[in-house]
């Protein structure tokens, strides 16, 4: 019922995930991003719970294999899970459970996973993957890029409805925390704009948290 990517940018040191999926609010069960620790992914028949120990995994010192295997090896259900993740080298690994639901496909390269499940096309992960690596740019701009991608390859065997972006920095707190909860039109369309309409503000947000004092005005009725 879906399909992501979770990525690494080696410039910035960013690590981001986007998701869509024909089910509502997907991006709050199946992302999450871990500053200095990497970006994984838990879909399929979800369990939100693997995603935080992935990143644990990761956190004390597996890469990105390991964590998945030992996450895999001892979740309940696994085999109706699929797992994603990217770790702080750049090393990417991927599980899809005998289980997993439709065409399920796979593809992944250094600093970039793509996966999904129900899929119009098992092409769809390497076409994501093919388009995230042939970008440049901000690592939010290449994440919308592949799933505009991986849409355009067939996406979900039937109509998506929700979207997600998440972009961790230096900071405990994602930079980039994005979602269309359900769109009767094409969620990756809302998403990309979302993300236009936010990204000149990023950084006016991003300084309201660090030094208030030094921030740009907010720009609404009543402020002083």
């Amino acid at each position: 019922m879906t399909f992501t990517i979770v990525a690494r940018c080696p410039r910035s040191g960013q690590f981001g995930a986007a998701v869509s999926s024909s089910s509502p609010a997907v991006a709050s069960r199946c992302i999450r991003v871990r500053s200095g620790v990497g970006a994984v992914a838990s879909q399929n028949v979800t369990d939100p719970a693997l995603g935080p120990l992935l990143l644990d995994r990761l956190a004390a010192g597996d890469d990105a294999a390991r964590a998945i295997e030992a996450v895999s090896a001892s979740a309940p259900h696994a085999a109706y899970r699929q797992l994603l993740a990217v770790d702080a080298t750049g090393t990417s690994a991927i599980f899809s459970g005998a289980n997993a639901l439709g065409i399920v496909a796979e593809a992944r390269d250094v600093d970039v996973a793509c996966g999904g499940n129900l899929l119009a096309s098992p092409e769809v992960p390497s076409r994501m993957v093919a388009a995230f690596q042939q970008s440049d740019g901000p690592l939010a701009d290449r994440l919308v890029i592949a799933m505009r991608a991986g849409r355009d390859a067939g996406g979900e065997m039937g109509p998506i409805h929700s979207a997600g972006m998440l972009v961790v920095d230096r900071y405990s707190w994602p930079v980039v925390d994005l979602r269309v909860d359900w769109s009767e039109e094409d969620p990756i369309v809302a998403l990309e704009a979302l993300w236009q309409r936010y990204r000149p503000q990023m950084a006016g947000y991003i300084q309201r948290a660090v030094d208030p004092s030094g921030a740009p005005a907010y720009g609404v009725p009543g402020e002083r």
